[in-house]
């Protein structure tokens, strides 16, 4: 039995706005669909990203992605919760997108994937599990979907879009070790 297959498979997942454009930007959602088991996103993440549908090589719709469940959020504790979080996060454009995905994480259960380090904050006092894209990849990583090389190569790549990521592909492995990521 190897490694990978003795760590727990990753619990479902809820993306914000950030990370599938800068995937999408790179030409790499493919790793979201073919890596992950679950993964999820509200109706008002998948209208934030289809604004900018022009400029990704891959999609025309982020709601054309099979493998992506999108979250429509119309339930009343749903929406409740949505409330609060706009209440915490703001309620400017991208905002609205992280208070879906808080939402969404706070209701379902999920754990939320941003970049947003103000907002990781907020949604993690307020008892949210949230990580990053490293954080993502790294498990990838670790349950043997994704080699170091690869990782390092899609850090790069998501830089190269804009992505604020807190490292290079070339200084992820010392980074992610020194932080028990790896």
């Amino acid at each position: 039995m190897s490694v990978a297959e003795t760590i727990e498979p990753l619990p479902p997942l809820v993306a914000d706005a950030m990370v599938l454009i800068h995937f999408a930007k790179a030409d790499r959602l493919d790793v979201l669909g073919t890596c992950l088991s679950s993964l999820s996103t509200t109706r008002i993440v998948a209208a934030e990203v289809d604004k900018y549908c022009a400029e990704y090589p891959s999609i025309t719709s982020i709601s054309d992605l099979e493998w992506l469940a999108i979250l429509p959020q119309d339930t009343l504790e749903e929406l409740l919760a949505f409330e609060r979080w706009v209440q915490l996060l703001g309620s400017g454009e991208h905002d609205l997108g992280e208070a879906s995905v808080f939402a969404a994480a706070e209701v379902h259960e999920l754990v939320a994937i941003t970049d947003d380090r103000d907002a990781t904050r907020v949604g993690s006092k307020h008892g949210l599990e949230i990580h990053g894209t490293v954080w993502l990849l790294t498990r990838l990583h670790q349950r043997g979907k994704m080699t170091l090389p690869q990782i390092c190569t899609l850090v790069d790549a998501l830089r190269e879009t804009g992505m604020r990521l807190p490292c290079t592909g070339g200084e992820l492995p010392r980074w992610a070790e020194e932080r028990r990521l790896l």
